[in-house]
C-alpha cells in the first residue's frame, strides 16, 4: 500500500451506502452477477456510454477541502458598498452553527408531510409573520427566489388580479435595480406583456397599465412618498407593487400604508450571507382578498385530529401538479434555509434590536454624508436610509475610481456620480477609510468626527415608521443565546431529516449531502463576496464555475452550460427560453408547440406556458412510456409550428425508456428541439448521456443529483447544458456579462445564480472522480431494483422496464388494497411516521401509489427496515381487510401517534398503545415522536392563518 491512504478511507466507500459484500447481497437477490450486468440489464444498450467520463479523478477530503480554500482565497474580500440590493449583515453565530451549518435543518425535505415538518413550519410562519409586520400586509408567502423573480412574480399576479385582458402594460419605475429591469423583461416578453418604464413621478396613466412596480426606497437610496402615485394608480384600475430591502422596513413607514396591494423584496440582509449573489429569500406579501392568487408556498395554521394547532402548507402548495399549464406561475420550491435563518434573526434581535441595527446604519450614511458635503461634492437625493447618490464629474470618477481600488474599496458608479450603501458589518475603521478616500481625491478635508457625531432626523415624519411591529410573543422571548439555542433546537427536534432515517421520495433524490462538501459554503471567500464585484476580485469563483461548467459538459454531453438558473424551474424556463429564440433567430418563430407527455413533472406545462409555448399533451402507454403512437401523430399534425418536447429522462414513472433514439430523432425530423428534465440524471451519470442520445437542452437539478441539500424545500440550483447550436443563447446579465452573442435576457437576478452553494457540487465531483460517481448511478439503481423486488409481492411496482426491472426509483401501487380496506395512500404515509420514516412521494405521477428512490447513500440496513416497515403496514392492511380492526379505528386512520394520544388516561382503540408507537423492535432504539397527530388539510384552507398569533392573543 505505501503511502497511499487505505480504501476504507475512500469518499467513495463514505458517500456510497451499501459495502462490497453488500452489493453482492443484494445482486444476488436479484439473481444478477455484477454492477455490469445490471447496467446491461437496465439502460437500453443504444444510448451506453461506452468510455470513462474524462473528468479529474478522485481526490480526498483532505485535498478537496484544501483546494477549495485556496480558490476561496483567490477571491478578493475588499470593503464593499456597491448595494443594488444586496448588502452585508452580521450572522449571529447561534444562527449559522445551529441552522446553516446544521444538517438536522439543511437535509430536511419540503414539508409536504406536515407531521413531522412542524419545526420548519413554526419557522417559516415567523418568516410569513416578520414579513407581514413589516409591509403592514395581511398575507405573506414563505419566501421566493430572489428579489427579481419575486418582482416578476408580482407582476403576473397582478396581471391575473385585473379582470380586463386587453390590458397588458406593466409600469415599472427606471430606479429600480438594473437586474430587476431585466429580469422582469424576460419574464414579459413570452407572454405578451409590455414593460413600460419610467419616471413614476412624472407618469401620467395616459397609458393603461394593469400594474406599477416602484422601488421603496429605490436604487439611488431616495425614499418617496409613494402616497399620491399610489391613489392615481389605483384611480385607474391598477395594482399596487412595492419593492424593498426587508431590514429598511424597520425604519420606514410600511407599503400598506402608501396603498401598496403586493410588496416584495429581499430578506438577506436578516443575516444571510452575501454568497456572491444567493442563495437568498426573497418575500411577498399581498392583501387578504388576493391571498389565492399569491404564487409559491404558504405555511399556514389549521388543526390536528386532536384538536389543536397544527402548521401545514396551505393553497397553492402543489399548484403546477394540479392546474398543470394553467398555473400562473411555474414556482415550485422556495428558499426555505434561507427563510429560516432571517426569520431567526428577527427572533433573535426581535423588534428592540432590528430598531437599534438599523439606527446605527443609519446614523453611519448620515455620517459620510456629511463627510462629502464637507468636502464640496453635492448628494443626489436629500431623503436616505442607508444608500447614497453623490453626483461628480468624469474627471473626478476616474480619480476616485483608481483610488478606491488602490484603497481596495468598491463603490458603485453611475454616469453622473458614484454612490455606496452602508451596512450592518460597516466598522468606525471603514467609515474612517471611506472619509480618507474621499479627502484624498478631493484634496479637501472635513472637520466630521466619529466621537461625537449626532444623527438628525432627516426623514420626513410621513415616511417613518411610527406603528408598533413584530409585538407576538415569539420575536419578544428569545434574546439570550441560551434561549435562542433552546428554541432551534426545540423546532430542529419536531422534523424528521436525514439525520434520523432516509427519505425515499422519488424524484427528488434525498441523497447524503456530505459535511466536507458543505463545509466550503462558510468560507469567508465564497460567503463574502458581493455579486457585482469586478472579476478580478472574483477569481477563485471563476475557476469553480470553469471547472464545474466544464465536469459538467462532459457528465451531460453538452457544449456548454449555464449556471446562472437559481432553482429547477429557472432551469426549466432559461432552456425553453434558448430554443425559442433559436427558432426566432432563424426566422421560424411560429414554432410555439411544446409536446409534454402526461407524465411529466407539472413545472413542465407551467414552464412551457410562461416561455410562450402552447402545450399539447402527449399520451403514455399502459407501461408508463411515451406513447409513440401518439407522439408521431401530434409531431406530424403540428410539424409546421413544432417548437420542442419536454421529456424526463429516465421516465416518471421510473423507466429507461428504449425509444428514447427515436423519440429524439422524431422531434428533429420535424424541426423541433428536445428539452431534457433533468430531475432523474442521477440514473444516467456516467452511464449515459442526455447529449449523446439527442437531447438539445437540459437542466440539472444540482440540489440533487450533486449533492446540494433540499434545505427543506430550498434552496436549489438548475444549470442548463445545451448544444453548441444553442450555446451562444445563454442568459446575460445587466451588470456583469455572462452568457452568449446572442445571450437571452437574465432569468435570475445574479449572474451566476445561487454561487455561494456551487461549492458542493464541485467538492462532490472531485471527490468521487469517474469511477465513484459511475459506482453511486449503479448502487442506486441497484438499491431501487433491491426495494421493488422486497416489495413486489405486497404492493405491485407499477412499471418496470424490458427486463423486468427499474431505473432509480419505482412506483408501488396501493389502490388495490384501498378497494379492500378502505385504506387509502395517505393512510400509509402517516403510518410510516409511526415507524420513524418520510413517506415517498404520495400520488404521483399516478394517484393512489407511492415513488419510491432510496439513493446509492443508504446501507442494505437502512433499507432493510424501510421495506420491514412497508410489510409490516401490509399486515397491518390485512388486520383491517380480515376484520381483525376497524375500518375506520386503526392504527392506520389514527396515524401518526403522539406521545400526547398514547400517554392519554382516554385509550379507547382496538390495538394496544405498544402496536401505535413500537410497531418493530428497531423504532425502540431510536424513537421519532411526530408532534402534532393528523392534520385537517381542508380545515386549514378553509379558515387561511399565516402568521402567528399577536400579543392580544397572549394576553
Amino acid at each position: 500500500m505505501g503511502f497511499m491512504n487505505p480504501s476504507s478511507l475512500s469518499f467513495v466507500n463514505r458517500h456510497i451506502g451499501p459495502n462490497q459484500s453488500e452489493i453482492n447481497q443484494m445482486l444476488q437477490f436479484l439473481g444478477l452477477k455484477d454492477l455490469n450486468a445490471l447496467n446491461e440489464a437496465v439502460v437500453p444498450k443504444v444510448i451506453h456510454l461506452n468510455r470513462e467520463l474524462n473528468i479529474p479523478k478522485a481526490a480526498t477530503e483532505d485535498e478537496v477541502l484544501a483546494e477549495l480554500k485556496s480558490l476561496s482565497r483567490a477571491n478578493q474580500i475588499f470593503a464593499t458598498y456597491i448595494g443594488m440590493g444586496y448588502a452585508d449583515s452580521l450572522i449571529p453565530t447561534v444562527i449559522q452553527r445551529n441552522i446553516l451549518e446544521n444538517p438536522g435543518w439543511y437535509t430536511q425535505y419540503t414539508p409536504y408531510q406536515a407531521e413531522i415538518s412542524q419545526g420548519r413550519l413554526e419557522a417559516l410562519i415567523n418568516f410569513q409573520t416578520l414579513v407581514c409586520e413589516l409591509t403592514g400586509l395581511a398575507v405573506a408567502n414563505a419566501s421566493l427566489l430572489d428579489e427579481a423573480t419575486a418582482c416578476a412574480e408580482a407582476m403576473t399576479m397582478a396581471r391575473n388580479l385585473v379582470d380586463d385582458d386587453s390590458i397588458n402594460t406593466f409600469f415599472v419605475d427606471r430606479q429600480c435595480h438594473p437586474q430587476i429591469l431585466a429580469v422582469l423583461q424576460t419574464r414579459a416578453q413570452p407572454i405578451g406583456i409590455q414593460v413600460l418604464v419610467g419616471d413614476a413621478a412624472h407618469f401620467d396613466f395616459a397609458t393603461k397599465v394593469f400594474g406599477v412596480l416602484v422601488s421603496y426606497p429605490d436604487t439611488e437610496g431616495r425614499i418617496s412618498d409613494l402616497t399620491s402615485f399610489f391613489e392615481r394608480a389605483k384611480k385607474e384600475g391598477a395594482v399596487c407593487i412595492t419593492t424593498s430591502d426587508l431590514l429598511s422596513l424597520v425604519a420606514l413607514k410600511a407599503p400598506a400604508d402608501f396603498g401598496a396591494d403586493i410588496s416584495v423584496g429581499s430578506a438577506q440582509r436578516l443575516g444571510v450571507p452575501l454568497g456572491y449573489g444567493g442563495p437568498h429569500a426573497a418575500f411577498m406579501a399581498c392583501r387578504d382578498e388576493y391571498k389565492r392568487k399569491m404564487p409559491g408556498r404558504i405555511a399556514g395554521v389549521s388543526k390536528d385530529a386532536e384538536g389543536r394547532p397544527g402548521y401545514r402548507l396551505s393553497l397553492q402548495t402543489r399548484e403546477q401538479h394540479i392546474r398543470r399549464e394553467k398555473a400562473t406561475s411555474n414556482i415550485c420550491t422556495a428558499q426555505v434555509l434561507l427563510a429560516v435563518m432571517a426569520s431567526m434573526y428577527g427572533v433573535y434581535h426581535g423588534p428592540q434590536g432590528l430598531k437599534e441595527i438599523v439606527g446605527a446604519i443609519h446614523k453611519k450614511t448620515q455620517f459620510i454624508a456629511c463627510v462629502v458635503s464637507d468636502l464640496g461634492l453635492k448628494l443626489g437625493h436629500q431623503t436616505y436610509f442607508d444608500t447614497l447618490k453623490i453626483l461628480a464629474d468624469a474627471t473626478f470618477l476616474a480619480a476616485l475610481k483608481k483610488a478606491s481600488g488602490a484603497a481596495k474599496i468598491n463603490l458603485r458608479y453611475f454616469d453622473d456620480g458614484f454612490g455606496l450603501t452602508l451596512d450592518e458589518t460597516t466598522t468606525a475603521a471603514d467609515l474612517l477609510a471611506l472619509k480618507n478616500l474621499f479627502e484624498t481625491v478631493t484634496g479637501k478635508k472635513s472637520p466630521q468626527e466619529l466621537s461625537g457625531f449626532k444623527s438628525t432626523q432627516i426623514i420626513s415624519e410621513q415616511l417613518i415608521r411610527s406603528k408598533p411591529f413584530m409585538t407576538q410573543k415569539v420575536f419578544n422571548e428569545h434574546h439570550s443565546e441560551t434561549e435562542m439555542l433552546r428554541y432551534i433546537k426545540k423546532l430542529e427536534s419536531r422534523d424528521l431529516s436525514l439525520t434520523t432515517s432516509m427519505i425515499p421520495l422519488g424524484s427528488c433524490t434525498m441523497k447524503l449531502n456530505a459535511t466536507s462538501e458543505m463545509y466550503p459554503v462558510s468560507y469567508a471567500g465564497f460567503s463574502g463576496l458581493h455579486p457585482f464585484v469586478p472579476l478580478d476580485q472574483a477569481q477563485g469563483y471563476q475557476k469553480v464555475f470553469s471547472n464545474l461548467e466544464s465536469w459538467l459538459a462532459e457528465i451531460t454531453g453538452f457544449d456548454a452550460v449555464s449556471l446562472q438558473p437559481n432553482a429547477g424551474s429557472q432551469g426549466e424556463y432559461a432552456g425553453l427560453l434558448v430554443i425559442r429564440k433559436y427558432h426566432e433567430k432563424r426566422g421560424e418563430s411560429a414554432r410555439n408547440i411544446c409536446l409534454i407527455p402526461a407524465s411529466a413533472h407539472g413545472t413542465n406545462p407551467a414552464t412551457a406556458v410562461m416561455a410562450g409555448f402552447k402545450v399539447v399533451v402527449v399520451k403514455c402507454d399502459a407501461n408508463g412510456n411515451v406513447d409513440m403512437s401518439d407522439l408521431k401523430l401530434q409531431a406530424e399534425a403540428h410539424a409546421k409550428d413544432l417548437g420542442c418536447l419536454m421529456i424526463t429522462y429516465p421516465s416518471t414513472h421510473g423507466v429507461f425508456e428504449t425509444s428514447i433514439r427515436e423519440i429524439c430523432d422524431l422531434i428533429h425530423s420535424k424541426g423541433g428541439q428536445v428539452y431534457m428534465d433533468g430531475a432523474n440524471m442521477n440514473a444516467q451519470v456516467g452511464l449515459c448521456r442526455p447529449a449523446d442520445f439527442g437531447a438539445d437542452v437540459c437542466h440539472l437539478n444540482l440540489h440533487k443529483t450533486f449533492c446540494i441539500p433540499h434545505g427543506g424545500g430550498g434552496p436549489g440550483m438548475g444549470p442548463i447544458g445545451v448544444k453548441a447550436h444553442l450555446k451562444e443563447y445563454l442568459p446575460s446579465n445587466p451588470v456583469v456579462r455572462t452568457g452568449g452573442e446572442q445571450a437571452i435576457p437574465a432569468v435570475s437576478a445574479a449572474p451566476w445564480g445561487s454561487a455561494s452553494i456551487l461549492p458542493i457540487p464541485y467538492a462532490y465531483i472531485r471527490l468521487m472522480g469517474p469511477d465513484g460517481l459511475k459506482q453511486a448511478t449503479m448502487v442506486a439503481i441497484l438499491n431501487a431494483n433491491y426495494i421493488a423486488k422486497k416489495l413486489d409481492p405486497y404492493f405491485p411496482v407499477l412499471y418496470k422496464g424490458a427486463n423486468g426491472l427499474v431505473a432509480h426509483e419505482c412506483i408501488v401501487d396501493v389502490r388495490p388494497l384501498k378497494a379492500q380496506s378502505g385504506i387509502d395512500v395517505e393512510d400509509v404515509a402517516k403510518r410510516l411516521m409511526d415507524y420513524g420514516f418520510h413517506a415517498p412521494t404520495v400520488s404521483f405521477p399516478v394517484p393512489g401509489t407511492l415513488m419510491i428512490e432510496p439513493t446509492e447513500s443508504e446501507s442494505v440496513a437502512e433499507l432493510d427496515r424501510f421495506c420491514d416497515a412497508m410489510i409490516a403496514i401490509h399486515g397491518e392492511i390485512q388486520n383491517v381487510i380480515k376484520g381483525v380492526w376497524d375500518k375506520k379505528n386503526n392504527p392506520l386512520k389514527n396515524a401518526p401517534h403522539t406521545a400526547t394520544a398514547v400517554m392519554s388516561d382516554n385509550w379507547d382503540r382496538p390495538y394496544t398503545r405498544d402496536t401505535a408507537v413500537y410497531p418493530l423492535s428497531y423504532i425502540k432504539e431510536h424513537k421519532f415522536w411526530p408532534y402534532v397527530s393528523r392534520i385537517d388539510a381542508a380545515y386549514g384552507d378553509r379558515n387561511l392563518v399565516c402568521t402567528c398569533p399577536s400579543v392580544e392573543e397572549y394576553q
